[in-house]
């Protein structure tokens, strides 16, 4: 998986944007202004990224995947560096970045959860980039 691809599946997930908050050009990626991954810069040879994974299972997953390490400059409770360029599948990473979004996602307020929601499926009856058809039949 090459940086534009993960870049682009972190951008498909609902609600997701990009943003550059520190000094240095570290691409962040937010769901309600929260963060849940990025792509490292730490390292031209070589890229990763940064996702998040549930605290009792992390330590469990690094054990298992050399290309997964403790969060570089991050809590390393919370986060994990996946390196891409090994043996990991793309389906897996996908999967990761999945997982670190729906943590982040459900530690929202509920309200901004609601509204994010909301918004999704006003976009999907409004026929807007994420309408799908087999989705409207099964709302009505």
């Amino acid at each position: 998986m090459n940086e534009e691809m993960v870049r682009k599946y972190f951008l498909s997930k609902f609600g997701a944007i990009e943003d550059i908050p520190f000094n240095i050009p570290v691409p962040v990626f937010k769901i309600g202004d929260k963060m849940f991954g990025l792509i490292n810069i730490h390292e031209a040879d070589r890229l990763s990224i940064n996702v998040k994974y549930p605290k009792d299972k992390i330590y469990d997953l690094r054990s298992v995947f050399k290309e997964i390490k403790p969060g570089y400059h991050m809590n390393k409770d919370n986060w994990n560096t996946v390196y891409l360029d090994g043996d990991l599948e793309e389906d897996f990473i996908e999967e990761l970045i999945d997982i670190s979004y729906d943590l982040v996602f459900k530690s929202l307020p509920k309200k901004k959860q609601k509204e994010i929601m909301e918004d999704k499926n006003e976009r999907h009856f409004k026929g807007g980039e994420d309408f799908n058809l087999s989705t409207f039949y099964n709302t009505i």
